[in-house]
């Protein structure tokens, strides 16, 4: 089912909110927190879910922030077609060299888009310091599908976790269908895990040799 939310200019007016809000937000950082990504990124994600809701407007049917810290979304909503939403905050600070976030689990994913009414979306706040001051250069409001793979990665944790590749490169493209982005998923996919199948190989074999060096020792 095709969301009114992302196949309109609606989504887009929300990045435009979440810039604002923030923007014209009263100074919230300490001379210890202005320096830490970390305490910047909570205090701006604790910021958007006080008022997510009022800046979906009338597509905003059901609201909640309230997920453990595991959970797969720090916001989720229905919209007044029945479509559920969450919504993964992520923030980043520009002047870092270095940034490659998690996104969510590829089995979870799978598990989740089983549902077509079901959406992952991405929060993405650029921002950088002035003194104690957050300013925020711009937003991304977007279905994890409407990101191309040239700016994802895959890492090696459990079944596999979608990483944006570098937060100073995000591709989006706008209306990107969502059985397209799913298939090109399962490739990327069925060309990761046969590297992985080869790199436990070499790791088996490491530690054979390290148990055979172990067991010619004398006990000490």
């Amino acid at each position: 089912m095709r969301s009114r939310l992302f196949h309109s200019s609606e989504y887009r007016a929300v990045q435009t909110r979440v810039c604002e809000l923030i923007n014209g937000s009263p100074d919230f950082l300490s001379d210890n927190t202005a320096h830490s990504p970390r305490a910047v990124g909570d205090a701006l994600a604790d910021i958007v879910a006080r008022s997510f809701d009022r800046m979906l407007g009338p597509l905003c049917a059901e609201y909640s922030s309230e997920f453990a810290r595991r959970a797969m979304a720090d916001i989720a909503f229905k919209d007044a077609d029945g479509l559920y939403y969450i919504v993964d905050v992520k923030t980043h600070r520009q002047d870092t060299k270095f940034n490659m976030p998690n996104l969510t689990s590829v089995e979870r994913l799978a598990r989740f888009y089983e549902d077509d009414r079901n959406f992952f979306t991405i929060l993405m706040i650029d921002y950088g310091i002035k003194g104690n001051r957050v300013l925020v250069s711009g937003v991304h409001f977007v279905p994890i599908e409407f990101l191309a793979w040239g700016c994802l990665t895959v890492g090696a944790l459990g079944w596999g976790q979608i990483q944006i590749a570098d937060s100073n490169r995000v591709e989006v493209r706008d209306g990107y269908s969502r059985k397209r982005w799913m298939l090109e998923f399962c490739d990327v996919m069925l060309e990761f895990y046969p590297k992985e199948i080869a790199k436990i190989g070499e790791r088996v074999e490491r530690f054979r040799e390290v148990r055979d060096y172990w067991n010619q020792k004398a006990d000490s």
